[in-house]
């Protein structure tokens, strides 16, 4: 047999150990394989066409990196569910695509023009930086894509977008013109997150929420030392008239002291009721503040009084505007103090200017005291500096109306949720949700089309004269409109920040179809029929996309949302670059020594102290580097997690474990191959009836294996769909079918029915694997001599998927339960083997049932009771008659009895010192486990489960050296006839 060019070519002789041979064939096959590809023109109808259609887009991953082993989770889903329907009939539409990611690459492009030419950003033009970024997304963007290729994802590449292209910048300028008309896009002055060492504002999604325990010591960038955070200052600020009275508030940020415009308390605290209506000398500056009373203090938090600085806290924003309050901007763009605070602070960064303000408390007598305080820190995840909330004139989006439309598309069931537990997340959001800003201070990304109107005077509210509009032509005009002034006159001056990322990406499903146009795809592929992200993409992406799509198009962008948990690893914690445990999908694909691994961490970002770290915790996450796994295996072990729950805690053990179960499913074809011959002529499924119980017993599972596929599929659990493969091929057909059927393949003449059920076995399951095996399914099915009838796929992605009502027919349930009983007394019978160590002996065994039922069933199946067993032949007891003498015994159930014959294959001398050796080593397994003390959770679970193995062990072992001790004090019994 020809092996295709992505493979290693070796034969498939019977004596060969292919246990290498399958994961080198799914490394890295760089393109779809030739079958594939000539099979996924969407304008090929197959036979099996339904006529319906299924669309998704892939969450478009940052340009800046690799994809990592999250991202692998995501692909592996989506493509096993679009290779379904691809089956299936449907006519399947998967977009790829990538994000411009817009703080991220400039950062990246940043830090490299520094590295190799000691260029900053600002020593070059915007279009010259600009001009360096799309080189390097030319040069670096490509990585991701071979990746994707790598994990066999069958996209429409001739789809794939990007969103900086030219479609998507047109798309974007459309949505903020239209939102910007329909009132829902403004410009105004509020409090955003701002990076200080960025000079950016930032999502909410690039806001680390860090908890500190207590005083806690961090590095940040720009800052000369450490700075000091988890405690919490008290200030005394005197009352005005009274030199020995004083509030004393609790503050984390003394460095906004002189932003501070109130103290507020709460109405009903009894300590400060005699203060109502009193003014506060501020302790730095001397100036009168208001002593306020409001219901939102919590007067059993630190003090019971707190500081109001409205320019730089959300919370204190909203009470200095209930009452009135003017705020200070005292931090400036860069994280220097501003001139508000004097000339004394001026200029300093701001942490350094904490500790003059300590200082100068100490000195004026009004520091009260300094104290440990646990808290919540907020990071920026992009730069590591601290987030500060600064008042900022911005463009913002209205959410509350669209927010209201998108809760209420998932409380009437318009949008599923999928697990359903995540709509009370998405109901609590959207009912809270405030508007969105959506300006950030960058050069890359997409330029935000607002113009101001030049010396045009200020509006009553204060805001400068802006307009909006797809082109300077365009703004103009309405310029012209606003100000009563001809178009030409007027001077603009287009807006030089870019808009938040997650603005383009949240029109992803709908721009990458060719909208604001009515493309032939966006009117027959929209809305998608799928959204499948991470859970932790829920509210910032999919919630925004169901908000735009819902305004722009008039339609909810997609109809179901499923979502899949992070994946962690084996310890538990968040892939991170900075712990050296974020996997490239390709080295767990193709094997990767320490060095390759450790080189990768090299060449990233890492500042020195960082790289430290994740150096060593590789080196003892993986000694001996990462074993070759293969595609296939990493699909099939990432499917098969229970990855709609808690979170995936991934180990790449488990992917070597998927890699033999690989080999196992390559070894068996190797076999029913050379079984089948090459003279061969296969039957036609549909005529296949089984001739033996046997034959009938692995058809029905297969029958059941369809169903539970088709089920999981339909309902989108893959770890179903993957646990019924799982079981079918590993316990079915190789550990039970395939071994029963060896005596009867061995007969001459051969017995025809057998070869065509392992044919059957062999088609049909390759084809139930191929969405989540796709290389070595479509391997092995090649290899599989075609069946008479039409003219047979080209490839097996577009083979019709074997549906349950096909294989109705074969499937019967009470057989299966029936045989069941029979692997209970192989199960038995090998148990009995293990005891006594008959490890070469082949003993009688006799059955006795007091159920007439079970004796039946028994007999139909001997010869593979005996073949399982690894024992000789096998007969029934009539019921009532004596049990042999000097046999070993195991109940099955209350009704039978199984018997193995012990005389002249076991010498009770030898082989009672054995147990009794084996007796003690568990016994003080036992003793030991008993000896601990309880602990909680799944490792007192474990404990337990393994205190009972072991008591139900020794029990055995018990039994068996009591009977062996019989035969010592007896006599020898006759052979029992």
């Amino acid at each position: 047999m020809k092996s295709p060019r992505n493979v290693v070519k070796r034969k498939m002789s019977p004596g060969h150990c292919l246990l290498h041979t399958a994961p080198s064939m799914l490394r890295l096959p760089g393109t779809l394989g030739g079958y594939e590809r000539a099979s996924l023109n969407r304008n090929i109808r197959l036979p099996q066409a339904t006529g319906e259609t299924f669309s998704m887009c892939i969450p478009p991953p940052n340009v800046t990196g690799s994809l990592h082993i999250g991202h692998a989770l995501t692909v592996a889903i989506q493509d096993a569910l679009v290779r379904w329907h691809r089956m299936r009939g449907d006519q399947v539409l998967w977009v790829p695509g990538s994000d411009h990611a817009g703080i991220a690459t400039q950062s990246v492009v940043e830090k490299q023009l520094w590295k190799e030419r000691r260029v900053r950003r600002h020593d070059l033009s915007r279009e010259d930086f600009l001009r360096e970024v799309w080189r390097w997304k030319e040069e670096k963007g490509g990585e991701i894509c071979e990746q994707l290729r790598a994990l066999g994802a069958s996209l429409d590449w001739d789809r794939e977008r990007f969103t900086m292209d030219a479609g998507s910048s047109v798309a974007v300028t459309e949505a903020f013109v239209r939102l910007h008309k329909a009132g829902l896009l403004y410009r105004g002055r509020q409090l955003v997150n701002w990076s200080c060492a960025l000079r950016s504002a930032i999502s909410d999604i690039e806001v680390e929420s860090r908890p500190l325990p207590g005083r806690t010591e961090l590095r940040l960038p720009g800052c000369p030392s450490p700075v000091s955070f988890g405690l919490l200052v008290s200030v005394a600020f005197p009352v005005d008239g009274e030199p020995d009275a004083e509030v004393v508030v609790g503050t984390t940020r003394p460095e906004t002291l002189p932003g501070d415009v109130a103290v507020a308390i709460h109405p009903d605290d009894a300590r400060f009721t005699h203060l109502h209506g009193r003014q506060l000398r501020h302790p730095l500056t001397g100036q009168l503040l208001p002593l306020i009373t409001d219901a939102s203090v919590e007067p059993h938090v630190g003090t019971g009084a707190v500081k109001v600085t409205p320019a730089h806290s959300p919370a204190d924003a909203e009470l200095g505007a209930r009452h009135g309050l003017h705020p200070l901007s005292v931090i400036a763009e860069d994280g220097t103090m501003t001139s508000l605070c004097g000339d004394w602070l001026q200029g300093l960064h701001r942490f350094v200017a904490r500790e003059r303000i300590m200082s100068a408390l100490k000195e004026r007598r009004l520091f009260r005291g300094l104290q440990d305080h646990p808290m919540v820190l907020p990071i920026c995840s992009r730069s590591g500096d601290v987030v500060e909330y600064l008042l900022k004139s911005q463009w913002f989006v209205r959410c509350r109306e669209m927010g209201d439309r998108a809760a209420q598309a998932v409380e009437s069931g318009a949008l599923e949720l999928s697990p359903s537990f995540h709509q009370k997340n998405w109901q609590h959001w959207f009912s809270h949700i405030g508007d969105w800003c959506v300006s950030r201070q960058l050069w890359w990304g997409h330029r935000i089309p607002a113009y101001l109107v030049v010396e045009e005077p200020v509006k009553a509210d204060g805001e400068d004269c802006w307009v909006v509009g797809r082109t300077e032509a365009e703004a103009r005009e309405v310029a012209a409109a606003l100000t009563g002034r001809a178009g030409a006159e007027l001077t603009l001056q287009r807006d030089p920040d870019v808009l938040d990322t997650w603005f383009s990406s949240a029109l992803f499903p709908f721009s990458s179809l060719g909208w604001p146009q009515e493309t032939p795809d966006f009117t027959r592929f929209y809305p998608l029929s799928l959204l499948e992200t991470g859970s932790d993409l829920l509210l910032f992406w999919v919630g925004r996309m169901v908000m735009l799509g819902t305004q722009l198009t008039g339609q909810l962008p997609f109809r179901q949302v499923l979502l899949h948990s992070m994946v962690r690893d084996r310890q538990g914690r968040k892939m991170s670059k900075s712990l050296g445990n974020v996997l490239d999908p390709r080295d767990v694909i193709a094997g990767a020594g320490l060095q390759v691994l450790q080189e990768k961490l090299r060449e990233g970002n890492l500042d020195p102290e960082e790289l430290a770290i994740a150096a060593a915790e590789q080196r003892k996450d993986f000694p001996h580097g990462i074993p070759e796994c293969g595609t296939d295996a990493l699909r099939f072990t990432l499917c098969s997690h229970g990855a709609l729950g808690g979170d995936l805690h991934l180990s790449v053990s488990e992917v070597l474990s998927s890699r033999h179960f690989c080999n196992k499913i390559w070894n068996a074809l190797r076999f029913i191959l050379g079984v089948l011959g090459r003279g061969f002529v296969p039957q036609p499924s549909e005529e296949l009836s089984p001739s033996s119980p046997m034959d009938a017993w692995v058809l029905s599972r297969l029958a059941r294996t369809a169903y539970e596929c088709e089920r999981g599929f339909l309902t989108r659990e893959l770890p179903l769909v993957a646990h019924a493969l799982h079981h079918f091929w590993l316990h079915s057909l190789c550990d039970v079918y395939l071994e029963a059927v060896k005596p009867v393949l061995s007969r001459t003449p051969r017995p025809p029915g057998p070869p065509q059920v392992l044919l059957s076995c062999a088609d049909i399951g390759l084809c139930l694997l191929a969405p989540l095996m796709p290389f070595l399914a479509e391997e092995l099915w090649q290899r599989l001599p075609p069946r008479p009838g039409g003219p047979r796929a080209p490839s097996i992605s577009v083979a019709p998927y074997p549906s349950a009502r096909s294989l109705e027919h074969w499937y019967q349930p009470e057989l299966e339960r029936c045989f069941s009983r029979v692997q209970e007394a192989v199960q038995a019978l090998r148990a009995l083997r293990a005891t006594y160590q008959l490890t070469k002996a082949r003993p009688r065994v006799l059955l006795q049932s007091s159920e007439p039922g079970e004796r039946g069933l028994f007999q139909d199946f001997l010869e593979p009771l005996s073949t399982l067993g690894h024992c000789g032949a096998v007969g029934l007891l009539p019921p009532g008659a004596a049990a042999p003498s000097g046999w070993a015994q195991a109940p099955l159930g209350d009704t039978t009895q199984v018997y193995v014959e012990l005389q002249g294959l076991v010498h009770p001398q030898t082989h009672l010192p054995l147990l009794a050796a084996r007796r003690h080593k568990l016994q003080r397994q036992l003793d030991n486990l008993l000896s601990r003390t309880s602990s909680v959770g799944e490792a007192e679970t474990r404990r337990k489960q393994r205190i009972s193995s072991l008591q139900l062990e020794l029990s055995k072992l018990d039994k068996a050296a009591s009977h062996l001790q019989q035969l010592v004090d007896t006599s020898p019994s006759p052979r029992e006839p």
